[in-house]
């Protein structure tokens, strides 16, 4: 098939500018990897999800309670748009695990032995189902047993009510209730010190004085049955059986999280790439008007041959599309591989069956249909006004700018200059706009670097804030239940203790009109010292004698602010309902909090002294003795020691967040190369006349280098103020924008945040400088200087 003139013309200015070409492909390929590699991950996330959930029959409902007995069940089943109810005695115990110098905690959840669960049904990896004749078989959690290199018939020892006893696991499980395992009351998830087990029912009810009742109820509703008003029914029935709240699904902790990094990876996948996209068309809207305004005389040719704007449109039109479209494949191949790699580190954290990774048709099309658009969107005013120039007038070469003495030559300036700097200054001063776009492109480089390091450093303020400021402790302690005040005596006398501070929560829920959510009130010391209550600045804050403390989130959740009054119904106890003022709000950075003094606590409860748990501050050299000491208390239901938190939360940010920031920068350096080696090749093309000029006139090589890359130096040095001004705006947006009930990054910007970006700037810079250079080098000074009027 005979290709057309203009189709001809179209390869031979391609390969022509086969560098610029090459440049403006990649950053859109930068976008579209990240637009693939997100948002294929986000559906097939949310597919294997959605698999998941409906293959094991995942509940809708959820509710704990003290005690009720099993015909209560019947009673639960009835309530309208119920399908189906499950009772469970689910029971938090400490494990003693061979090797494991701290304490572990498991939670212990029964099942039937002669059946698959109705509800929640496990998916079995390895080994078999429980024996109903063996009371010391478990199933366990396979992220528990991989940690610790357990396998089929290895023992674990727990205490059970008191009583040390050693499980046998017969069975390897998943559960779609624990797709994201996490212990109570932690930040990100530790296989090491959380297991969970599944046991034979009337031998878990027979360990805890469960026999003929339970401690858990789950429920499968009706299809367009509404959760709210099945939870208040429930919740009724539960009331006289210690009930603690039922909560819908989209507040199980595991699907709660698993839902949270779900929308962050369809945010990151629509802002990221749109950041992305908007400098593509800036460079090619850039690149694309100054090849035109080169092919002036072309252009007026094409015209007195016949051809129409519409064509001459298309034929440039094109010129843009088939960049972007180089870049969409580009970024579609590169998405795809490393939307596989990020769904093999997602299976480290999110624990299912398999994972059903594809990049759908959708996204695919998505990325070109995307990729087309801006291309037709930053071509579209360069090459419109360029097919409306009359023939007449594009015959002529370009006016010439209005030269004038400029700024830089009045007396006691010219001076101060040498001959070079005065040829690069004047060149600036006479086309600003000109300078102006350059310095925005390489400006939009800069902020996107800033952004990314902005995220890393961010991650580290996160880290300092929680670890160094608020939790200044070593270990925090938790009781099975509320210890009277000769506890905190009993934790000052074990091994290595130095100070202890008693922490006193209290499970409720917190509501403001319609709106409610279920937490831990949290009771401080006033003059807290181990654990303190800090804002996203690291800035303490003291309680007040009265009244509530919230984080800023959570009053946005429940809509309110200081000075309104939030009613609290305890889960615990005699149940008791109050009502509390919000006497302050703190802008922390992880959960949703609820704070008080910790005597107004004990008012609130009308109780005593009694505390439910304590931060120790302990000798470091005593941790060993001061850890098997806490092993063998059968009161304590969980230990955690800050130094292997801090060590799990860095791991678990630095796999997750670090390797997409990662990503982002890779692909931030790439944009960064790719807008000044356009800029550079660009005013290289435009003056490429003038340079074969002067070495006409005896300039050296190095002497007209110097004036082409020095003035790619002051512009890039313009530009880099305005791209920290720019990046700063654009990591705020992402900041507030991933923010989630989870977590809230606190903005980092530091002077190193800043240097660094500027140095990738700056190498981008001399890279792109040396690559123009040896083409400089090897400029035709007859061929350019062919006179074109």
């Amino acid at each position: 098939m005979a290709i057309s003139a203009l189709n001809r013309k179209l390869l031979r200015d391609l390969l022509a500018m086969a560098g610029q070409a090459t440049a403006i492909a990649l950053v859109l390929a930068a976008g579209m990897t990240m637009w693939v590699m997100y948002l294929s991950n986000f559906q097939s996330l949310q597919r294997t999800q959605q698999a998941y959930y409906e293959r094991q029959r995942f509940a809708d409902v959820f509710a704990s309670l003290k005690r009720a007995p099993a015909p209560l069940i019947e009673r639960i089943a009835a309530i309208p748009g119920v399908v189906r109810a499950e009772a469970r005695v689910v029971a938090d115990v400490v494990l003693d695990v061979p090797g494991l110098e701290e304490p572990a905690s498991g939670r212990l959840i029964s099942v039937p032995a002669d059946r698959r669960p109705d509800l929640n049904d496990l998916h079995l990896r390895a080994g078999r189902w429980i024996s109903p004749t063996r009371a010391d078989e478990v199933m366990a959690s396979e992220s528990f047993t991989e940690a610790h290199g357990f396998h089929v018939g290895d023992r674990v020892a727990a205490i059970i009510n008191g009583r040390k006893r050693t499980l046998e696991i017969v069975g390897i499980v998943l559960s779609p209730e624990y797709v994201y395992s996490i212990r109570p009351g932690e930040l990100v998830p530790d296989d090491r010190l959380f297991g969970v087990f599944w046991m034979e029912r009337r031998a878990l009810a027979s360990a805890f004085d469960m026999e003929g009742g339970f401690n858990d109820v789950i429920l499968k509703l009706a299809p367009g049955a509404l959760a709210d008003d099945v939870i208040a029914r429930l919740d009724t029935l539960l009331e006289r059986y210690g009930g603690l709240g039922a909560i819908p699904r989209a507040l199980q902790p595991s699907h709660w999280t698993l839902d949270a990094e779900l929308q962050q990876l369809r945010s990151m996948g629509i802002a990221v790439p749109a950041i992305f996209l908007l400098v593509a068309a800036f460079v090619l809207n850039v690149a694309l008007s100054r090849a035109l305004a080169l092919q002036r005389p072309q252009l007026a040719a094409l015209k007195a041959l016949g051809y129409r704007n519409d064509e001459l449109a298309w034929h440039y039109l094109k010129w843009a599309l088939a960049i972007a479209a180089a870049g969409a494949l580009l970024g579609v191949a590169a998405g795809a591989w490393l939307g596989a790699a990020m769904t093999d580190l997602y299976a480290q954290y999110f624990s299912f069956p398999d994972t059903d990774y594809r990049v759908s048709p959708a996204v695919v099309l998505g990325a070109v249909a995307v990729s087309l658009l801006t291309a037709m969107a930053g071509a579209y005013s360069a090459v419109r006004r360029a097919v409306r120039i009359p023939p007449a007038e594009a015959m002529r070469p370009e006016p010439p700018a209005r030269y004038r003495r400029s700024l830089i030559e009045r007396p006691g300036l010219r001076e101060r200059f040498g001959m070079a700097a005065r040829m690069i200054l004047r060149n600036l001063e006479r086309q600003p706009l000109r300078a102006l776009a350059s310095v925005t492109g390489i400006a939009f480089a800069a902020g996107i670097l800033l952004f990314e390091f902005a995220l890393i450093a961010s991650t580290e303020r996160l880290i300092t804030i929680q670890f160094s400021v608020a939790e200044r402790q070593d270990v925090t302690v938790n009781f099975v239940e509320p210890a009277s005040s000769t506890a905190h005596h009993a934790l000052a006398r074990l091994p290595g203790v130095l100070a202890v501070e008693p922490q006193r929560t209290v499970p409720a829920r917190l509501r403001a009109g319609f709106r409610h959510r279920d937490l831990a009130v949290t009771g401080l010391p006033a003059d807290a010292r181990l654990r303190r209550i800090v804002d996203s600045d690291g800035q303490a804050m003291a309680l007040p004698p009265e009244g509530l403390v919230l984080s800023t989130m959570l009053a946005r959740v429940l809509d309110v602010a200081p000075g309104d009054r939030v009613t609290l119904d305890i889960l615990q106890g005699s149940r008791p309902r109050r009502e509390a003022q919000v006497a302050g709000l703190v802008d922390d950075a992880v959960g949703l909090s609820a704070y008080m003094e910790i005597d107004a606590v004990r008012r609130l409860m009308r109780e005593g002294g009694t505390l439910s748990g304590a931060a120790l501050k302990i000798d470091p050299a005593q941790e060993q003795a001061l850890s098997r000491a806490l092993k063998a208390l059968p009161v304590i239901a969980g230990v955690a020691i800050k130094r292997t938190v801090i060590e799990n939360f860095r791991e678990t940010l630095a796999q997750n967040i670090g390797l997409m920031i990662g990503i982002n920068v890779l692909f931030a350096g790439i944009i960064a190369f790719g807008v000044i080696y356009n800029a550079a090749r660009v005013s290289l093309s435009e003056r490429s006349r003038e340079l074969a000029s002067l070495r006409v006139l005896g300039f050296t090589r190095a002497e007209i280098s110097l004036i082409l890359l020095g003035e790619l130096a002051i512009l890039t040095a313009l530009a880099l103020p305005l791209g920290m001004g720019l990046g700063y705006g654009m990591a705020l947006a992402m900041v507030r924008s991933i923010e989630s009930e989870v977590y809230r990054f606190p903005l980092a910007v530091a002077p190193a945040t800043m240097a660094w970006s500027a140095l990738v700037v700056i190498a981008a810079a001399a890279v792109s400088g040396l690559i123009v250079r040896r083409r400089l080098d090897r400029l035709d000074l007859v061929g350019v200087l062919k006179t074109r009027e």
